[in-house]
């Protein structure tokens, strides 16, 4: 997506956790801020470091814990075929367009919060406060469990695999 909300089918080249080649018939100019959905990693944010004549590449703007991340995940991306690796989750994860929502409690609070990544099976939400691991929740229509705590928030496990259709407010 560029700066003035078009967006482009592109397809990633060569990617580090510093910077990423994409080809792509958009040509953002040099310093153009660059949003992109990124198949298996999510969302990556950059700027246009320069042009070429099938894409462009940009540097990636981001913290240092989530630069190590995305290492993390672009050497399990690379290693995983010729390991013989098993996909590690029950479920594909997804970034959603549409993060920001609120989670609810049985006990009627309500909390504002980002949804990171959704899947049928759970997602994975920044917020400020940690309800108890075993807290049950509600994620717009979608009641599940905390199961885990991280430093940006919590991961959820909802109650059924959701369908398709459930998780499209967010996508």
């Amino acid at each position: 997506m560029l700066p003035n909300h078009d967006e482009y089918e592109c397809t990633v080249i060569n990617m580090s956790p510093g910077d990423v080649f994409f080809a792509c018939h958009a040509r953002p100019r040099a310093g153009e801020r660059i949003i992109a959905y990124v198949d298996h990693l999510g969302r990556i944010e950059g700027t246009v470091s320069k042009s070429t004549d099938d894409g462009f590449v940009i540097l990636v703007n981001a913290t240092e814990r989530k630069r190590e991340k995305l290492a993390a995940q672009l050497t399990w991306i690379a290693n995983k075929h010729e390991l013989g690796l098993p996909e590690d989750r029950q479920h594909d994860r997804l970034t959603p367009r549409n993060s920001r929502t609120e989670l609810a409690l049985d006990d009627g609070r309500h909390y504002p919060c980002r949804i990171i990544d959704l899947s049928l099976s759970g997602a994975a939400i920044d917020i400020e406060v940690r309800p108890a691991v075993g807290t049950p929740v509600q994620l717009g229509n979608m009641r599940g469990k905390v199961v885990r705590h991280f430093q940006e928030g919590v991961a959820i496990e909802f109650s059924s695999v959701q369908s398709k259709e459930a998780l499209t407010a967010f996508l």
